[in-house]
C-alpha cells in the first residue's frame, strides 16, 4: 500500500505537471494575439530603404520562424523550451533571452528579495503590537491602512518626487550612474545602493501595511479563541499566552511569505518601471511594449517556474508539517 505522504506527492506532481502545461501554453498564446508586428518595430530602429526593408522584413520572419503555422511554431517551441532554449530577443535581436533574464536576474533578487523579507518581519511585529495594545492599536492602523491601499507605482512617485526633485538626495532612474562599470568596487557598490534606495523603500513600505494588517488580525483572533480563555482560567502568565498565540498567528503569515518569494522574480514592474530598474519585470514590460514574443515568453516562463516551485514546496512542508495531511491520504488509499 502506498504511503500517504507518497500518495500527496505523487498527486501534487501530477497536479502541478498539468498546471504547468496549460501555463506555458497560454504563456505561448498571449504574445502571438496581441496587435501589431513585431519584425516591423525591429526594423523602425535602422535607417533603410523601403525596398530593403521589405527583404529584411522577410528575412526576419522566417529568421524568428514566424512564417510557420501556429501549430508548428507551438512544437518548436516547446521543443526549445525543454532543451532550455528561450530563443533570440527581437527588441534586442541578437541577444538571446536567456542571457537578458541572466543579467537582470541578480538586480531583481537584490532588491525584491530585501523588501520583502525586511516589510514581513517588520510588518509582523508592528502588527503584533497593535494586536495586542489597543491604544497603539489607535495610532498604527490608519498608518497600515494607508499603506496597504497605497498603489506601488504612487508610492515610487511621491518617494521620487519628495527624494529626488525636492531634496536632491537620490537618483532618479537606473541601477548605477552611466560610466560606472559593474564589479566588486566600493565605488560601484555605494553607487548601487544609492539608486536602490528609493526602489526598496517604495517595495517595503507598502508590503509592510499588508503584513501588519494580516498579523494585527490573527494576533486579535488567537487571543479570542478558546484555548487562550481556557490558559488565561489556569493562570498562565500573559508573556505565555502572547507566545503561543504569536506561534499560531504566524502560520499563515509563513505560508504568505512562501507564496511571495515564489513571486519574487516577477517583481512589481510598476516599480522597476517608474525608476527604470534593469529587473525582470522592467525587461517584461520591454518585451510587451516592443511586442518582443520570445522575451515576453522568456520572462512570463521564468516567473510560471518560480510561482509553481514555490507553490510545490509550500504542499511539500505542509505534508510533512502537518500529520493530518498525510492522515487524510492514508485513510483515502486505505
Amino acid at each position: 500500500m502506498m504511503s500517504g505522504i507518497k500518495r500527496y506527492l505523487l498527486r501534487k506532481t501530477m497536479i502541478y505537471i498539468l498546471t504547468f502545461f496549460f501555463a506555458v501554453t497560454i504563456d505561448f498564446i498571449i504574445p502571438r494575439i496581441m496587435p501589431g508586428d513585431p519584425i516591423a518595430v525591429l526594423l523602425s530602429r535602422f535607417a533603410t530603404l523601403p525596398e530593403a526593408t521589405k527583404y529584411l522584413h522577410s528575412y526576419f520572419v522566417q529568421a524568428f520562424g514566424l512564417d510557420k503555422p501556429l501549430w508548428e511554431q507551438y512544437i518548436s517551441f516547446w521543443k526549445a523550451v525543454l532543451h532550455g532554449d528561450l530563443g533570440i530577443s527581437i527588441y534586442y535581436y541578437p541577444k538571446p533571452v536567456a542571457e537578458i533574464l541572466k543579467e537582470a536576474l541578480p538586480y531583481d533578487l537584490a532588491l525584491l528579495f530585501p523588501a520583502l523579507v525586511a516589510s514581513w518581519f517588520v510588518g509582523n511585529w508592528l502588527g503584533a503590537l497593535a494586536g495586542k495594545n489597543k491604544k497603539l492599536d489607535n495610532y498604527l492602523m490608519p498608518i497600515f491602512y494607508f499603506l496597504q491601499a497605497s498603489p506601488y507605482f504612487w508610492f515610487a512617485i511621491l518617494l521620487s518626487y519628495l527624494f529626488t526633485f525636492k531634496l536632491g538626495w537620490f537618483p532618479i532612474s537606473g541601477a548605477y550612474s552611466y560610466g560606472i562599470i559593474p564589479s566588486l568596487s566600493w565605488e560601484f557598490i555605494k553607487d548601487y545602493l544609492h539608486h536602490w534606495t528609493l526602489p526598496f523603500l517604495s517595495l517595503f513600505m507598502v508590503q509592510l501595511g499588508g503584513w501588519a494588517i494580516g498579523m494585527r488580525n490573527m494576533i486579535i483572533y488567537e487571543i479570542e479563541a478558546d484555548y487562550i480563555r481556557y490558559l488565561e482560567s489556569l493562570g498562565v502568565s500573559e508573556k505565555i499566552l502572547m507566545k503561543h498565540a504569536f506561534k499560531n498567528a504566524m502560520l499563515p503569515q509563513v505560508t504568505g511569505l512562501a507564496l511571495q518569494l515564489g513571486l519574487l522574480v516577477a517583481g512589481n514592474v510598476t516599480v522597476q518601471v517608474v525608476f527604470s530598474y534593469p529587473g525582470i519585470g522592467y525587461v517584461l514590460m520591454q518585451g510587451i511594449m516592443n511586442q518582443d514574443y520570445f522575451l515576453i515568453q522568456g520572462a512570463f516562463l521564468v516567473i510560471i517556474l518560480t510561482v509553481l516551485v514555490a507553490n510545490f514546496v509550500i504542499d511539500l512542508l505542509y505534508a510533512i508539517i502537518d500529520p493530518r495531511v498525510r492522515i487524510s491520504y492514508t485513510e483515502e488509499g486505505a
